[in-house]
């Protein structure tokens, strides 16, 4: 059967042949021709075919070393008896099995890319070879490639309309059977390689062949879902990125804000503190020009009781010589009076330690309107924060068995009598401590939880695999972070190691923020709009749970810490 159906091949080929050389006979002497370029561009002698004289096309090596293009020394030696190189001459006994040199070929290309003639231009392979004519289609049975002219007879010949036809390529060897020579017709399913028809009944006898069009189309209906898939990840991303775009506007725009808000922050302070140190000099330097003035008239009130005391004495010196005893007698009574004079130990100026005094009033002050302009900063950023507010609810699955929960789930305090509980490992069986249900594992989150009455107390967050049982040390490093309250007055967060707060005000509602991607957990006191203690700088890769300690209810600790709602 199949030797038949190569016999016919063939002879189709044959057919073929005669044909193009009947219809190159008859085409007129002056019909117009397109003249190609022998030449595509600044190539090595050693790339270009010696027949063709133009880069390798299929370059193909003979067994004496020469290289051709593959259609250029397959119509030589079509035409000859003999078979021998068209360059040294020599001869071989029979048709050498041409192969194209892949690697001669990838050089060319290669070089063709460099220069901008990547694609050269598929030529016939009938045509004469001084005026070679732009090939039209490619006829896999002929293995040649054909103008319009000489495709003619495939248009014509009935038996030569079978032939199957495709576009010019340069690698037409990847359209044909390396091992039989015939075009690839089918496609095997089971090997995932396209075949030809003597390989269907013979390599692949047994598998299931479909023709090559039948493959496909069934891939061209994976390639557009393959497509749609694709499309649909880039508009997943150009959404990301118009997200990002948007996210990167309002964080700069929020940047740009906070610039402006801290600069005019920091004109204000420095404008307060010039306008301190001028009034402090300005009220240093007034009573320095007071003193001054107060100095010469003193000055002045003594240099006048000066010159009355020196009339006195003069007067006194000249009674005391005088001989005239009754006017002696008859004045004494006015000159024995003291002269009129001011007690000047009672009288003193001000000394260095007035200006010391001025200059801590001073400070005094500016330190008051330091704070002022720092509550006005965090007013705005806790506002701000609380914009993240979340929903909380204690879970009591976690609660240490002396705790008592509310019904709602939103106070917490703690017992005399231990309740009876069945023990899981997600409950505090030694520590009075219990956690959320809601759980974040991304973004931002803020809850406010009251303290007001009580003298001990710890707050913050944990990572969900800490230890539940038994002793506990709080501290980043085992998944804590948190602050606490002991004996009323002592406020401390739990870091590594440990840092005492002084704060100047007893927060009555203590409210906690987390950012998990910036690794921040920062506490503030809400009544006072003040911050109290942040961790920065943390990595978190766990999912975190608000942290509730309630501390014992004895004495003035008996208040239930309570979660505040957000509406």
């Amino acid at each position: 059967m199949f030797r038949k159906l190569a016999k016919r091949l063939e002879e189709d080929r044959a057919m073929a042949e005669s044909s193009i050389k009947q219809s190159v006979a008859r085409r007129s002497m002056d019909e117009p021709l397109t003249t190609l370029s022998s030449s595509s561009g600044p190539l090595a002698e050693e790339l270009q075919c010696s027949i063709c004289l133009d880069a390798f096309t299929d370059p193909v090596s003979t067994p004496c070393g020469h290289n051709f293009c593959k259609s250029c020394l397959n119509q030589c030696w079509d035409k000859s008896q003999t078979y021998n190189c068209p360059l040294c001459k020599e001869n071989f006994r029979r048709r050498p099995d041409l192969k194209i040199n892949t690697a001669l070929r990838e050089v060319v290309l290669l070089i063709k890319e460099k220069s901008g003639q990547s694609k050269s231009e598929v030529l016939c392979d009938i045509c004469d070879d001084d005026i070679k004519m732009k090939a039209l289609k490619m006829c896999l049975v002929c293995q040649s490639s054909y103008c319009q002219t000489h495709l003619e007879p495939h248009q014509r010949v009935p038996k030569l309309k079978k032939h199957k036809l495709i576009d010019p390529v340069e690698n037409l060897e990847d359209h044909i059977c390396q091992k039989h020579d015939k075009p690839l017709e089918l496609f095997c399913r089971d090997d995932q390689t396209c075949v030809c028809l003597l390989c269907a009944v013979t390599d692949h006898r047994n598998h299931n062949t479909v023709s090559i069009e039948e493959e496909s189309e069934e891939r061209k209906s994976q390639l557009m879902k393959m497509q749609t898939d694709v499309q649909q990840m880039i508009q997943d991303r150009m959404k990301r990125i118009q997200d990002l775009k948007s996210s990167a506007k309002l964080r700069k725009e929020t940047s740009e804000k906070e610039k402006a808000e801290s600069i005019e922050l920091f004109t204000d302070l420095i404008r307060s503190i010039e306008r301190c140190q001028s009034e402090l000099l300005e009220m240093m330097e007034q009573k320095q020009k007071a003193a001054e003035k107060q100095t010469e008239e003193f000055i002045k009130e003594l240099e006048q009781e000066i010159t009355e005391l020196k009339r006195r004495d003069t007067e006194l010196e000249h009674l005391s010589h005088t001989e005239d005893h009754l006017h002696l007698l008859q004045i004494y009574p006015s000159m024995s009076r003291p002269a009129h004079t001011s007690s000047w130990t009672e009288i003193s100026i001000s000394d260095t330690h007035e200006s010391g005094t001025d200059l801590r009033k001073a400070l005094i002050q500016l330190q008051e309107t330091l704070e002022e302009k720092l509550s006005k900063t965090v007013s705005p950023e806790l506002k701000r924060i609380q914009r993240y507010a979340v929903d909380l609810t204690l879970d009591p699955d976690t609660a240490n068995p002396i705790l008592i929960l509310s019904d709602d789930g939103k106070q917490v305090t703690c017992g005399n009598i231990e309740l009876e509980f069945i023990d899981n490992t997600k409950r505090f069986d030694y520590c009075p401590c219990v956690l959320a249900k809601e759980g974040f594992s991304s973004g931002r989150f803020y809850f406010e939880v009251q303290v007001k009455g009580k003298t001990e107390w710890d707050l913050g967050v944990v990572r969900e695999s800490i230890n539940r049982k038994g002793m506990i040390t709080a501290a980043p490093e085992d998944g804590y972070w948190t602050v606490f309250l002991r004996d009323g007055n002592h406020y401390q967060a739990c870091g590594s190691p440990p840092v005492s707060l002084s704060l100047r005000v007893k927060p009555q509602v203590v409210g906690v923020f987390v950012d998990y991607e910036e690794g921040l957990v920062s506490f503030y006191d809400v009544e006072s709009r003040s911050h109290i203690y942040s961790f920065t700088g943390q990595s978190f890769t766990e999912k975190l749970f608000p942290y509730f300690f309630p501390g014992d209810n004895e004495g003035e600790n008996a208040a239930p810490l309570i979660i505040s709602q957000f509406r």
